[in-house]
Parts: C-alpha cells; structure tokens; sequence
C-alpha cells in the first residue's frame, strides 16, 4: 500500500488507515526536541558530553530465531525458507499486527519519514513508527533524511513496538519478541525487544529482496569507501570483524559503513543515511573518527557511565555489543552523496577465532566465491541473544541473517561483477594471532590498517607478486613480506610457535569449512568447489 508523506512543514499527520487511533503523534521531530523528550521521560541519560545513553533492555541484540517473513505469492517460490528464513501464514500476521495496533492506539507514538538507498533510481521511501522516542533517533541518524519538506509516496512501514508483547500460545510464533516481514503489505512489525538494529536489519531484508529480484541490483552486507583517486573499496564481514572501524579511515572518504548496492553500471550506493558502530574498547586513539562522531545528536546504547558521566568505554557489564549511532555527516571525511564507482579491492573480513588464518591473504575467483558463500567467521559474545562466548560461525554471503533469497543467487552475481571489474579480492583475519581465542592475542589494529593500506595502494601485490607463499592447508596466497607489518606477523604458524597444534586447529577448521559447504555443493560448479581448503 502506497501512502503520501503528511504535511511536513506543519508536520501534521494522521495513522488511521493504519488502524491507529487517538494517538499523540510526534512527526519528524528534530534531534534537539526527541533527547529533551528521552531525557524529561526518564528515557535515557546525558553523559558529560551531552549525548544521550539509553538501555535497550533485555534484548542487547538482535534475535534472528524470531524473525519471520510472510509467505504469501510473493515469496512462497522464491525466498530460502529454514532456520534464517522462517515462514509464517498471512492470517498469523494479520492477528498480530491487530493486536498490535490496538495496543499503539490513544499512545504517544514517534513519526518519521524518510528513505534508504542513495541510489535515485533505487530509492526506497520508509516510514517508521516507533513507542520510543529514543527508536526515533535511530530512524533519523541511519536512514536517509529528505529534503526540508520534500513530499513523497510511502513504500515500506516499520512499527517498532517494545513494549508489546505476543502471547506464544494464542499468536503463531515461539516467543514474545518477534520481528515480521510482509513483502504484500509493505509492512515490518516489530515487538518484545527494543534493541533499535533490529528496524535497519528487517528493512536491509526487505533490499536483499526486492533489489536482486526486481532490478538486477547486488545487495552486500559491507561498508565502502573511496581514495583520492576515485578508486572503492569494499568490506565484507559480520558484526566485530571491523567493517565500521577498517572503512573509516582519515584518508579516504566514507561512503557508508554497513549495506550497500553494486548496481549493474558497477556503481556502489550506501543504503542508509548513518553508522551503527560498537564501541565496546573505543579510544580516541585507535579509532579517532569514530570517537568523535560521538557527539550531541548521537544515540549511545547499553553503555556504562562513571560518577561524573564520562563512557567507560572498557565496561561490558550490560553487553559486548554496546553501540552507537550517528549520521553519517559526523564523519569529517565522507563522500556526497553516498555514492562510489567501479571498486578495485574487495576485503572479506573474519575475526577467526582459532588463530589459524593469515591476517592478510590473496583469493583467487575460485577461491573469492567459495570463501563469499561460506562467511567464515567468529561469532562474537554479545551480537546476538544468547551468545556468551565467541564460537566458529558461518553465515552465507557475510550476511546470511539478512539474505531472503538462496546464497547462490547472491554468490553468483558478485561473481559475475568480479570478473567484469577486475577486482582484487583479499581475506583479513582481524581475530587472533599467535593462538586461539584466550591463549593468543587479537590482532593489533595498526597492523590490519597498514596490510589493507598497502593492497589499496596496490604496492603488497607488487612486493609478493611470484613470491607468495602458499598456505599449505587453505591454499591462500600469503605475503611474506609488507609495508609497516613485521614479517612474524604475516605468518600464523610462526606466531603459534608449535606446528603440531597449528596444523591441529587448522585441520579442523579446514574440516569445518568443508563440512558447511555440503549444502552449497549441489549448486556450486566445479570452479567454486576448486577454491575448498584441504582436508587431511
């Protein structure tokens, strides 16, 4: 259902033919008015900087086993149903959004309209209703924010309800908090958990949809930026392996920090209008331009503060996964508009848990689509409900959470813009050196930047060009020497100080990889089954 935005310059607007009545609507409130509202509501704090921090409760994460999506003739033929895609009847749907309406009525609610994809031709305009005032913050730092009273037709609805409650025995689904996709409405409900990532993700699922099926456009879970001399790159990785902090560099200009389209004039467009960065062990040091995006305007979550209202950074009392969020105009160096050509590399990014992985490695086209299918990485504590512990993982096209369709259909089109592209394609291991996770170290962030600095400038290729060492186990080209990295560094066994127990962990990792890609083989060509590890 398409609807017209309201009247933006007196902000009037109405959400009856949602079948919300007698609320008090706040309609694309400023900033400035919504942290009065969060603070004189006791909705959050000021920390000493005067940004506001706020608790998202119970839920620090999101809680991918209660996602679902409507299977109706839209999807029914085309969505990967399973355990990330979980179907759910038209009717089941229709009782809780009811439900849930009702319990929005004669409520205050939080109004925003706005769109994702910097792209015009891929534009997609959204609104978002939310209980909290804090959630719309959220909408306005990561979505796309129009033009001063730009008016527009209403694609795409999210309804972030907290404080609702499904009742499992009488609602369809396994518990109170659940977030639902109907692609024949055009409608997201979310409800039971206020951690505000879920209402980016349900809307980067709805892309991951619509883009590749209806417009031939290859939707990527991964940040991108530019280089004075126009060239792009592109980080592909999951939560904690460093999209966000690796893509935001002072010497080149951000494009977006999470999901992005590579459209068929091999043009990259950021989807959102802002950066959702975890700040657990954030320094000024490290990571300055981060650290200074946190500023009025942004939305700090399950941070902890001191007596005097300073972050403490270094406090996972209430999660792993604190963050932040903040438009994308808190970064000095951007680019405008969120747009970027052709790139030249492309990184897949993985925090290995077990050490074996060199921290930077060549692919080769067999080996870059069999590593982009298998989403090597480690899940870490906190990303998600009900992981304590960091444990292997691998999640298809680095974004399987998120990717309505089967992975190959994904796997191939990047393929496909390989080729056509020319990219380098290179592995970075930003997890552990010297060991596995609690025995080794992670590894040093300069280190990563300067092997990633130098594939960009394209100078590591040039110094290893014929003199790659190839990694007896996972046959990845690994450089034995780079700019500003001790040459101990660029190798993992040398760091473990034991082959036995390297070759050990590698093994079986390589075993893992092997035995996850069973239920890939029956779609994969020979080419992409060449780029598997071996197996001893």
């Amino acid at each position: 259902m398409n609807r017209n935005s309201n009247d933006l310059e007196k902000h009037i607007i109405s959400l009856e033919d949602y079948g919300i009545i007698n609320a008090k609507i706040n309609y694309n409130l400023s900033v400035e008015s919504l942290y009065n509202i969060c603070v004189n509501n006791n909705q959050g704090v000021l920390t000493k900087k005067n940004v506001l921090a706020i608790n998202t409760g119970k839920f620090t994460g999101r809680s991918p086993k209660d996602r679902y999506i409507v299977s109706d003739k839209i999807t029914k033929d085309k969505v990967w149903w399973g355990d990330i895609n979980r179907p759910i009847e038209s009717n089941v749907f229709d009782k809780l959004f009811t439900k849930m309406i009702n319990h929005l009525s004669g409520k205050e609610l939080y109004v925003r309209d706005c769109y994702a994809c910097a792209s015009q031709k891929n534009r997609l305009n959204l609104r978002t209703i939310c209980e909290y005032a804090w959630s719309d913050i959220f909408s306005h730092n990561m979505f796309l924010r129009p033009e001063k009273n730009e008016k527009f037709k209403i694609e795409w609805t999210v309804i972030s309800a907290p404080n609702f409650h499904a009742n499992p025995k009488e609602d369809g689904i396994d518990n109170e908090n659940f977030s639902i996709i109907n692609f024949s409405k055009k409608i997201i409900i979310i409800g039971g958990t206020g951690y505000t990532g879920e209402i980016k993700k349900g809307i980067f699922s709805v892309l991951n949809f619509t883009l590749p099926v209806q417009k031939n456009v290859l939707p990527m879970h991964c940040s991108a930026n530019s280089g004075e001399n126009g060239d792009t790159s592109i980080f592909f990785g999951l939560s904690g392996t460093g999209k966000t902090t690796l893509s935001t560099d002072s010497s080149r200009k951000l494009i977006g920090d999470d999901e992005h389209g590579w459209d068929q004039d091999h043009n990259i467009f950021n989807f959102e209008g802002g950066c959702y960065a975890k700040v657990l062990n954030l320094s000024k040091e490290k990571e300055p331009e981060i650290f200074g995006a946190i500023k009025r305007g942004a939305l700090l979550e399950n941070v902890i503060l001191d007596n005097k209202g300073e972050v403490d950074f270094k406090n996972k009392t209430i999660t792993q996964n604190s963050r932040v969020s903040y438009p994308i105009y808190f970064i000095n160096n951007i680019k405008q508009p969120s747009t970027g050509n052709n790139p030249k590399n492309i990184f897949f990014l993985t925090a290995d848990a077990f050490g074996v992985l060199p921290p930077i490695s060549k692919l080769t086209p067999s080996q870059s689509a069999y590593h982009f299918i298998s989403g090597y990485t480690s899940k870490l504590a906190g990303t998600e409900d009900g992981v304590d512990e960091p444990v292997p993982s691998f999640s298809a096209c680095f974004g399987a959470p998120f990717m309505p369709l089967h992975p190959t259909v994904y796997a191939k089109m990047l393929i496909k813009k390989m080729k056509e592209s020319g990219v380098d394609v290179w592995l970075v291991n930003t997890g552990w050196t010297g060991g596995p996770y609690a025995v080794g170290k992670r590894m040093e962030l300069k280190y990563t930047r300067a092997m990633i600095n130098a594939a960009m400038s394209g100078e590591l290729d040039k110094l290893n060009n014929g003199n790659y060492h190839i990694h007896s186990v996972f046959n990845l080209m690994q450089p034995r020497v780079c700019p500003n990295v001790p040459t101990s560094v660029l190798s993992p066994r040398q760091t473990w100080n034991n082959d036995v127990k390297y070759y050990k962990k590698a093994y079986m990792l390589s075993s893992a990889f092997i035995k996850n890609f069973e239920k890939f083989s029956d779609e994969a060509d020979d080419q992409i089954l060449s780029g598997a590890p071996n197996t001893k």
